[in-house]
């Protein structure tokens, strides 16, 4: 990425839902844009009703024509649709789906065509997408497939980052879901993220065991023994810092998760309800393992609180800035990483 501000391209979410709201909250301060430059994939009536309806100020809102590079200093929508839609808050319906979808389809490829470099996504109700798109169980899925690649969720704070093995999936199918060459991948791909995106050296990664107190030597389950410790134990030869597998309650309620810079749950409720407890508001949801870089609040559509204005923008503001920094660490990473240039004999002895 070059010294220019970097652009940030938005899905809108389920317009009937909180995203619309949070967006225009975090976009109402102005020193944003001096970090990014933000092009929203929605349309632009849509946004201007809401922020109507919220009682706040219409936003300074450009639409971005087909060949035009957005400027510096200002909000852009790039439109989706073009027909007038006004969405009910709290009240989703099937074409709010059809724009949501269509949002994140438009946004995902202007940041693989190179024109935004990074992603980041609004909530969505994975129920309905799915009516739209088959097969939709969320937004790390439908990365995966269309990037070609084995993404990992991590949901990430100041204090705590939680990597899932499994992530949208019923509970009773999470054991088979479980081998040690998952596990592995999952524990390595951690690791590449902790360097490349976060800009740690060797982080410490802590490993969670499956059954309740780790098996109780197996009197209630042998993967810890049988998958995870293989997993863990393969991880360590290739020289990764990784320990476990810690039971769960423990691991959390004693506090420990503060002394790794990253934990790996088996199970979606496993690593992000102790994490949700913790950092509800100021969570981050980041796609690891993808060849562009994805951001998302960590909360949902809230269609309880849609349009009341009390809907925090924390969690899209701490995306927003989680995003600026895995572009800027990736870029000091792949730079750091480059293949250093020839110095042969000849250079040797003219020095």
């Amino acid at each position: 990425m070059s010294h220019e501000l970097p652009h940030i391209a938005f899905s809108l979410g389920d317009p009937a839902g909180t995203g619309p709201e949070v967006l225009l909250k975090a976009l109402s301060d102005e020193r944003l844009l001096e970090l990014m430059v933000p092009i929203v994939h929605a349309e632009k009536r849509t946004l201007l009703g809401m922020a109507k309806r919220l009682g706040m100020l219409e936003p300074a809102l450009l639409t971005l024509r087909k060949d035009e590079k957005p400027r510096p200093g200002k909000i852009w929508i790039r439109p989706v649709w073009e027909e007038e839609y006004a969405p009910q808050p709290g009240q989703p319906e099937p074409e709010g789906a059809h724009k949501a979808y269509a949002s994140l389809q438009s946004a995902l490829e202007e940041v693989r065509s190179g024109g935004s470099h990074a992603l980041v996504t609004l909530p969505v109700d994975k129920s309905r997408i799915a009516t739209v798109a088959p097969g939709f169980t969320g937004h790390t899925g439908m990365l995966g497939k269309a990037l070609q690649s084995d993404p990992l969720m991590i949901l990430c704070s100041e204090s705590l980052r939680v990597a899932l093995v499994t992530e949208h999936i019923p509970l009773e199918q999470v054991s088979a879901q479980l081998s040690t060459a998952r596990i592995l991948s999952k524990i390595q791909k951690l690791n590449e993220a902790l360097r490349s995106d976060f800009g740690l050296g060797r982080g410490k990664i802590a490993v969670l065991g499956l059954n309740p107190h780790n098996g109780d030597g197996g009197l209630m389950g042998n993967q810890e023994t049988e998958v995870i410790q293989p997993a863990i134990a393969a991880a360590r030869a290739s020289g990764i810092l990784v320990f476990g597998p810690y039971a769960a309650d423990g691991f959390f309620g004693s506090g420990a998760y503060a002394e790794f810079d990253a934990v790996l749950a088996q199970y979606h409720d496993q690593g992000l309800i102790p994490f949700k407890a913790l950092n509800f508001e100021s969570g981050v949801n980041y796609t690891a393992g993808l060849p562009l870089v994805r951001t998302s609040p960590d909360h949902g559509t809230a269609f309880g609180i849609a349009g009341k204005g009390e809907a925090s923008a924390q969690s899209l503001l701490e995306s927003m800035y989680l995003a600026i920094d895995v572009l800027r660490n990736r870029s000091a990473h792949n730079l750091a990483s480059a293949a250093p240039l020839p110095f042969g004999k000849k250079g040797k002895k003219d020095r």
